[in-house]
């Protein structure tokens, strides 16, 4: 019932092709069309595809300093969040402790008074 559904013969390119081929019949006849009718005027040809150029990433030196600028700045606000809240765990995990240890002192003394 809940089988995994696991594709057959998956190629690189995410193409899935199944094991079934289909079957050819006998009764089909390929039929024939006919022939092409040809003109006789001049036909022009299509024009060649024009190249996609790459428009490469050119940094002056002032814009170079500015991304590592922007990414040191990155790095340390980053940082400073993640510290930031590091110290707020530790700080709630030692009031917690504290806690703990006055209400088990609390607890501890009820019960010798008894």
């Amino acid at each position: 019932m809940l089988r995994p559904r696991i594709p057959v013969n998956p190629l690189p390119t995410g193409i899935v092709t199944p094991l079934v081929q289909p079957t050819a019949t006998a009764d089909i006849a390929p039929h024939h069309t006919a022939d092409a009718v040809t003109c006789n005027h001049h036909h022009t040809p299509a024009p060649a595809p024009v190249p996609a150029r790459f428009s490469a990433v050119r940094l002056t030196p002032a814009g170079l300093a500015v991304v590592v600028a922007g990414g040191a700045g990155a790095v340390l606000i980053v940082g400073t969040v993640l510290v930031s809240m590091l110290l707020a765990v530790a700080v709630t995990a030692a009031s917690v402790a504290v806690c703990a240890v006055a209400l088990r002192s609390l607890l501890n003394g009820q019960h010798r008074r008894r």
